[in-house]
């Protein structure tokens, strides 16, 4: 007798993107972006799934909350990403840090 085939079932709320700002204040400053990082090919966004192991230690712990601090704290030290991609002279790109916050679509 043949087993049956397991699946993986899980519910997916989908519900507005989050703006999550840096745990701490950061610099108002703009940064250029390297050649290598300016190419025309490169300008377009790659949409992003990302999946998570259960970890036990995690029992009672809201994973949303988990990550929205983590990204948080973590946006203090790579600033630049907290802010908004400007056009300069000859379509070169660089980074306003605003600090206004990285935008999370959450599932």
């Amino acid at each position: 007798m043949a087993s049956s085939p397991s699946s993986l079932v899980f519910k997916v709320h989908r519900r507005e993107p989050k703006l999550i700002k840096p745990a701490k204040p950061t610099p108002h400053e703009f940064k250029l972006l390297s050649d290598i990082d300016d190419q025309e090919g490169f300008r377009f966004h790659i949409p992003l799934i990302l999946f998570y192991r259960h970890n036990p230690s995690m029992q009672g712990k809201d994973p949303v909350k988990v990550i929205r601090e983590a990204i948080a704290k973590t946006l203090v030290f790579y600033y630049p990403f907290a802010g908004r991609l400007r056009e300069g002279h000859n379509r070169k790109l660089m980074v306003e840090c605003t600090g206004e916050g990285y935008l999370v679509h959450r599932g």
